[in-house]
């Protein structure tokens, strides 16, 4: 017989999970947990930071806590980098005040987590690459070291990966980038989050002042937070930043 439905019956929902991508939190603890409140995480919904989850802000230890306590995956950054080579290394003098102030922070797990972070991760049933600054468009992108694709912000006039404050007439690498697979990135804040056919830009400098964006990649939605103050200051952002959610032309 056919099973007709009653009254009584609970509705059926299907909800897909969610690949969600974290813009650079850099030590903001109170609005790194703020965000990971505000997304209602689900069992099967995957949380991937996207690199720079320490230094600038306020608590990077309490940061790192947040990401293992919400099983959050971090990708390495160029900060991350830093810390972890000059430790490996013993080269204090690569680091700076602000990678002081941290190294005062860190425990034991602090450390296994970061030692722990992929150069990228890549889904290919969506394709789509979560990585923390980027590639060369010329160059398969899967054996690009981690130096360049932590750091890469423009491409030069020699078609070398730079930061923009090396080469401020440089265009951004994404412009040249032909989509796929499709990059989620962070490294280079601006204003508001940064779209282009191939790729997205997430890092809206929350260290600065701005918003925490993650970044739905399923359905393309935005979920934000204000940062609670300015953290940090940056001679590339407005001070304070006032924003709108989403551009194409920063």
């Amino acid at each position: 017989t056919e099973y007709t439905p009653t009254t009584t019956d609970p509705p059926t929902t299907t909800t897909m999970p969610r690949t969600i991508a974290i813009g650079d939190v850099h030590g903001c603890a109170d609005e790194f947990e703020e965000l990971l409140t505000k997304l209602e995480m689900k069992p099967d919904d995957r949380v991937i930071q996207v690199g720079d989850l320490v230094n600038r802000g306020p608590d990077s230890h309490r940061v790192i806590q947040l990401a293992r306590e919400y099983q959050v995956e971090s990708i390495i950054g160029n900060h991350e980098l830093r810390l972890l080579t000059a430790r490996k290394k013993n080269m204090p003098s690569l680091l700076n005040q602000y990678d002081q102030v941290t190294l005062g922070e860190l425990t034991k797990d602090d450390w296994n987590y970061l030692e722990a972070m992929p150069k990228f991760l890549y889904d290919a049933q969506i394709d789509t690459v979560i990585v923390h600054g980027g590639f060369l468009p010329n160059k398969p992108w899967q054996i690009q070291g981690s130096d360049l694709i932590t750091n890469i912000q423009v491409i030069d006039k020699k078609g070398k990966a730079a930061k923009r404050s090396d080469a401020p007439d440089a265009a951004p690498w994404v412009d040249s980038w032909g989509g796929s697979p499709f990059v989620v990135y962070g490294h280079t804040p601006r204003p508001r989050v940064f779209e282009r056919k191939g790729s997205i830009g997430i890092d809206t400098g929350c260290v600065y002042g701005g918003h925490l964006t993650a970044y739905i990649i399923e359905d393309k939605s935005l979920i934000q937070v204000r940062a609670h103050k300015a953290y940090a200051h940056s001679k590339h952002l407005p001070d304070p930043i006032q924003i709108s959610i989403r551009s194409s032309t920063v």
